[in-house]
């Protein structure tokens, strides 16, 4: 792999970016809210930079990029790992917004596992370990998460439902910001 290759986290600190606008942030703030060593973050940002889905020099996301490869690209580069019963955090179709727009006729839902989670259902593995605690402290990012989680799921109905949120959420919040 090269040095430039994204990983799933890079998606991770992105969405925390986009969530989090153009608000004043330091790399020990974000590294703490993601979970993430600064020097991961550093280089998180490099990677995506590289990827010309964030500009170091303006430390803005672009947008329409992060879109594009969100939609398009997260389910063959980071696909989801389905895995046995477990108790977590719902995700993808089973967690908000599409919850409240899906009524899934699936009595196990996907979930993230977590020993503090309290709903039962089956073990989807977030893009990294680290996803669980930062959603938890930002419902936002959760949100955002949880649409992705639902276009790497593959369900064609909630992955395109996702894919039109997503798109409407990242590319108008703070669209004074740019792309």
């Amino acid at each position: 792999m090269s040095a430039n290759s994204l990983l799933p986290q890079d998606v991770v600190v992105l969405l925390k970016l986009t969530v989090t606008g153009n608000s004043l942030w330091t790399f020990a703030s974000l590294s703490q809210e993601l979970g993430l060593s600064p020097s991961q973050l550093h280089a998180s940002l490099q990677r995506a930079d590289s990827a010309r889905l964030y500009s170091t020099d303006s430390r803005r996301v672009a947008r329409r990029s992060l879109v594009e490869f969100v939609i398009h690209g997260v389910k063959y580069a980071f696909p989801a790992q389905i895995g046995g019963q477990t108790r977590g955090v719902p995700t993808a179709f089973a967690a908000p917004p599409l919850s409240a727009l899906l009524h899934a006729s699936e009595s196990d839902p996907p979930v993230w596992p977590s020993s503090t989670g309290e709903v039962r259902g089956y073990s989807f593995e977030p893009l990294y370990k680290g996803v669980v605690g930062a959603a938890e402290r930002d419902r936002g990012l959760y949100e955002l998460l949880a649409l992705v989680d639902a276009i790497r799921d593959g369900r064609a109905r909630s992955a395109t439902l996702a894919a039109d949120i997503l798109k409407t959420r990242l590319e108008t919040r703070d669209a004074t910001a740019g792309s």
